[in-house]
């Protein structure tokens, strides 16, 4: 076995890949947060309607995004057994993955109207949802293509472009939807459509962008991704759903918790909605920070796995698992002791229509911060995991632990003991915890589960196939 990082090497080591892939998600999610501020700013009606968008959009993305985050072990592996053929094809076959779950994406999003009649939601405030889903599906596969590009730079432990262009796409963003949204400039006010056409067009300003510096930058001229791009690799390209579809449902079942919980908050009424779309936005702020811990964790732990380093594993993981703790505790007690601070950066409490969705903030940001240090628990074991390519018992423990346990509790809570929007908190926050106890165990079983288990590393295909 090879000789694995020192504490101290592995540590930094680790923080080196994760800090900017921290950045970059705090940056990207500021994507989501400019669109909710400017939202609140056209009203509570549009702040309501832009949360059922996202309760049937982020979801999906995030299956998109999730299955595309199979090619980062992948590509660590090899890299990590040297198998540099096993890196373009990996890489090039993402793409390929990303196309073809766009479209099935694309075809869920344009059936909003239907979807929102269904599950009984407000008839104006699904129909303004609608209108931004309508263009922000178009930037779907841009979306997934840039996580497959993004990937295998991340695989190669080059971050630092990863930030440099989502930062970039934050300033655009902005531009975008003050343009559109509220009609600077000669451009019509379009609302919620604005923000629609704003997102599409950022996604494919950064895939562009990183499309272009993948082509051209010289380290990764040798893998010549474009060539022979439309020739199938079919022994790649269904590893990638093997590997990764596990990896998008898992990811996607705790999305679709935390979707599933608005549409909860919307049979309360606007303002239960309009306070949940406040305390979750500034949960989930503060949730990047692990996310983007864990994708560093991945890495660390699929490099170890592809040299065949048992202890480097181990090291990966528990550094990860020490530095979201830490973490988390701060933003735990952030949400507790400054929730007023907090949540008046989206609802003026000066207004007098945002009393009652202001104080109803203030309470579910509680329920947030006690749920803060399993969440980012969970979130590396799963990461960790994933360096291991162990993605299918993951995606079922968080089916289990997110619907079988989360939802059911967050019902009964709300509606049959009627303590309404703090019950469905409580219940998000206990399917949060059983997911992360049960994925510590599996990672801390590792070897007498069988998950390192060498022989079953990597796939070997025909080398035509490259």
């Amino acid at each position: 076995m090879p000789t694995p990082l020192s504490w101290r090497e592995e540590i930094i080591a680790t923080l080196a890949l994760a800090w900017p892939l921290v950045l970059a998600q705090l940056a990207q999610f500021s994507l989501q947060i400019t669109d909710v501020i400017m939202m609140g700013w056209l009203g509570r009606e549009a702040l309501a309607a832009g949360s059922l968008a996202s309760a049937l959009l982020h979801p999906v993305v995030v299956f998109g995004i999730g299955a595309l985050s199979a090619v980062s072990p992948m590509v660590a592996q090899a890299i990590g057994a040297r198998d540099y053929t096993s890196v373009r094809r990996s890489a090039r076959q993402g793409i390929w993955v990303a196309f073809v779950i766009s479209a099935l994406i694309m075809f869920l999003l344009y059936q909003s109207r239907h979807i929102y009649a269904i599950t009984g939601q407000m008839p104006g405030i699904s129909a303004e949802a609608a209108s931004y889903l309508d263009f922000a599906a178009l930037g779907v596969f841009p979306s997934l293509g840039f996580v497959a590009l993004r990937s295998l730079v991340t695989a190669h432990s080059e971050t630092r472009v990863i930030l440099v262009t989502t930062i970039a796409s934050f300033f655009v963003n902005f531009a975008g939807n003050y343009l559109l949204m509220f009609g600077k400039f000669g451009f019509p006010a379009l609302g919620l459509a604005g923000a629609g056409i704003s997102t599409s067009l950022v996604q494919t300003f950064v895939f562009i962008l990183l499309s272009l510096y993948v082509i051209f930058k010289e380290g990764y001229r040798k893998y010549d991704l474009l060539a022979r791009f439309w020739k199938p690799d079919w022994p790649r390209f269904f590893e990638l759903f093997r590997i990764g579809v596990p990896i998008g449902l898992m990811v996607m079942v705790e999305v679709g918790l935390f979707a599933a919980a608005v549409f909860l908050m919307g049979w309360i009424g606007t303002d239960a909605l309009a306070a949940h779309t406040v305390a979750i936005q500034l949960a989930s702020l503060a949730f990047m920070v692990p996310l983007g811990l864990s994708q560093a964790t991945t890495i660390r732990t699929g490099l170890a796995y592809g040299a065949r380093c048992l202890e480097g594993v181990r090291r990966a993981g528990w550094v990860s698992i020490i530095t979201s703790a830490m973490f988390n505790s701060i933003s735990c007690a952030s949400f507790l002791l400054f929730p007023h601070f907090l949540v008046s950066f989206y609802l003026d409490p000066t207004i007098a229509d945002n009393a009652v969705p202001f104080t109803l903030a203030v309470s579910y940001l509680a329920y947030a911060g006690l749920f803060q240090m399993v969440d980012g628990l969970q979130a590396t074991m799963a990461g960790a995991l994933r360096g291991l390519s162990d993605t299918k018992m993951p995606m079922l423990i968080a089916v289990m632990g997110y619907w079988g346990c989360g939802l059911p509790i967050s019902y009964f809570c709300g509606f049959v003991l009627g303590w309404e929007g703090e019950g469905i908190w409580l219940g998000l926050g206990i399917g949060l915890a059983i997911t992360a106890a049960s994925l510590s165990y599996r990672f801390m079983n590792r070897e007498r589960l069988g998950l390192v288990r060498f022989s079953r590393m990597m796939v070997s295909d025909s080398p035509e196939q490259a």
